[in-house]
């Protein structure tokens, strides 16, 4: 059976979790990462060593990024609905995937280690309201992307991107901070929130 490595509060390993509701996949979760089992051991950095969360084990299979791990899912259970098989149409979940992981990601990594974990490292008010300056950028990004598109990231059907993104929307809407007002991101938020995954795993009071 599949085996996902990684605390359930953990925004990328909540990807992978989703995933496997959206496939229908049943697994088997071990508890690692801070307030669990730690990371820094040898018997986890035997399987990643960057020392982080999430990681699965799929029989004789092992791999870790969360974005690379649920492509993976989709494509071996055969679900082209979340990671399509004509190329244009995957390279486009996979474009806003890959988005989501850098350039999302590293806008609101200073702000959010200030605002919500309240990091001593993360102190500086400059860099906090630069970092959400940036942050509301990269959503008004998205935001002009659903406006176009009328429902989901990509279009009209739900993908992976949706998962990816889905879940920094949710973290960006949660966090205590001044955003924009953004009236597509906020539909595309509540239209997620109709899915068990979303509900399990996203939209669930974890930011």
């Amino acid at each position: 059976m599949l085996k996902i490595l990684g605390k359930s509060s953990s925004i990328n390993v909540r990807k992978v979790l989703w995933t496997c509701v959206e496939i229908g996949l049943p697994f088997e979760q071990e508890l690692w990462g801070s307030g669990f089992k730690a990371t820094d051991v040898p018997e986890f950095l035997a399987l990643n060593p960057n020392g982080m969360v999430p990681v699965i084990t799929d029989g004789p299979v092992t791999l870790w990024e969360s974005n690379t791990i649920c492509r993976y899912l989709a494509a071996k259970h055969g679900r082209a609905d979340l990671l399509p098989a004509n190329p244009i149409e995957r390279a486009m979940v996979e474009q806003w995937m890959d988005w989501q992981a850098g350039e999302l990601n590293n806008s609101w990594r200073y702000a959010f280690m200030a605002l919500v974990r309240k990091s001593n490292s993360h102190k500086g008010p400059a860099a906090v309201a630069s970092s959400i300056v940036a942050w509301n950028r990269h959503m008004g990004i998205l935001e002009n992307q659903l406006c176009k598109t009328g429902r989901y990231v990509t279009g009209p059907a739900f993908t992976l991107a949706d998962i990816v993104l889905g879940l920094s929307v949710n973290r960006w809407a949660m966090a205590p901070m001044q955003r924009p007002d953004f009236p597509a991101i906020s539909a595309y938020l509540e239209r997620l929130g109709q899915r068990d995954g979303c509900r399990l795993h996203c939209c669930n009071g974890e930011v």
